[in-house]
């Protein structure tokens, strides 16, 4: 049975070396570099004529536009629509990297860390430089939440910093660990179905068993695909509702 592990290791295309640093052209920068261009013609190709009858692609990028609009309505609010294009491009480069990944023999970068962590990490400091520069001091009354009665302050503030400091983390790994396993998953039963095809004809009626489950988790997956890509967005709007609304 092949490797479930091999689909996620990172391979160099192009070796590069600077300095001693190995910055090399691989399968994961590949893979982004296709969303890249996919989503870019896909919304210039879509929004080149702005109809009043829109087309079908019209209507599909006015749809994903007031999708991610309406998401920064919910859950920053007014004052969000400045962050409209920063939320609309994670959302997009999450939602390719999870779709993209369905693809047989694809690449799927947002099933490692060092992607995920990066996006969260970016999220987390301009919460926080953002944060600072919009409310001054007054930012960091965030973590001693209004109603909470001093003598509670030593407890609850060490908890809120706690708190807000995980969120990186928290963020990173939902989407990381959701996308492997998922991945891990369907290779193991497409291995499963071989291994026993190879097994002459009762094997290849067995075979098939684990060939139909694998159907139904790779709709599944899609779905998850899908569903991780809003949460993702969804958290990151709602941290960074903290640097228009200390107190919510």
């Amino acid at each position: 049975m092949a490797d479930p592990i091999h689909q996620f290791v990172i391979e160099p295309i192009i070796p590069i070396e600077i300095g001693g640093v190995d910055i090399s052209f691989t399968n994961s920068s590949l893979w982004m570099i296709i969303g890249v261009v996919l989503s870019t013609f896909f919304l210039t190709f879509s929004m080149r004529k702005r109809s009043m009858v829109p087309s079908r692609a019209q209507v599909s990028a006015e749809m994903l536009y007031e999708f991610v609009a309406g998401m920064i309505r919910e859950n920053i609010g007014a004052k969000g629509r400045r962050y409209f294009p920063l939320i609309f491009s994670v959302f997009v480069i999450v939602l390719m990297g999870n779709i993209l990944g369905m693809i047989p023999y694809a690449f799927t970068y947002t099933s490692h860390i060092v992607v995920t962590m990066a996006l969260a990490l970016m999220i987390f400091f301009i919460v926080i430089v953002v944060g600072i520069i919009r409310n001054g001091v007054e930012f960091f009354t965030l973590f001693a939440p209004p109603g909470v009665p001093m003598w509670l302050m030593p407890v609850i503030i060490p908890l809120e910093i706690m708190s807000f400091l995980t969120r990186p983390v928290t963020l990173a790994v939902r989407l990381f660990a959701n996308m492997m396993a998922g991945h891990l998953v369907l290779k193991v039963f497409a291995g499963f179905s071989v291994a026993m095809l190879s097994l002459g004809i009762g094997g290849f009626f067995a075979g098939l068993i684990p060939m139909l489950f694998n159907v139904v988790l790779i709709g599944f997956e899609i779905l998850i695909a899908l569903l991780h890509a809003y949460v993702f967005t969804v958290l990151s709007c709602i941290y960074l509702k903290d640097t228009v609304d200390l107190h919510h």
